[in-house]
């Protein structure tokens, strides 16, 4: 006797929605994961997280296009170095990714949707 049924594949069934306080979790900790390990936590937070909410999905788009942008700012502050000036670039990126990394994960973990200034739309 055959079973009717076919089989169940887990790895192409559709993710199931985060719940409202994890998603707030998951943003929170990639914009401040962004402080630590630059643009990977917002990259593979995207990758993995996007489909599982409108809220993660927004925060970590967000969190990749600041790294990015950020991370240019930091490889220019870097080759500017020769003429001295690229320290000081180099420091206020930090800084601002400090800051504003900051100021993202308590809007996240507040529930609100938070938008970082100077950031390029790589991604949309």
């Amino acid at each position: 006797m055959t079973d009717a049924t076919p089989p169940t594949d887990p790895y192409q069934a559709a993710p199931q929605p985060l719940s409202p306080s994890d998603e707030r979790l998951w943003a929170t900790l990639i914009h401040i994961g962004g402080i630590f390990f630059s643009f990977i936590p917002a990259l593979v937070g995207y990758l993995v997280l996007k489909d599982r909410g409108a809220f993660i999905r927004a925060h970590t788009l967000t969190a990749l296009n600041f790294q990015l942008t950020m991370l240019i700012a930091i490889i220019v502050g870097y080759i500017l170095t020769i003429v001295l000036i690229g320290a000081i670039l180099v420091l206020a990126a930090y800084v601002v990714i400090i800051i504003f990394a900051i100021i993202a994960a308590i809007a996240a973990n507040k529930g609100e949707q938070y938008k970082y200034p100077l950031t390029i739309q790589f991604i949309k």
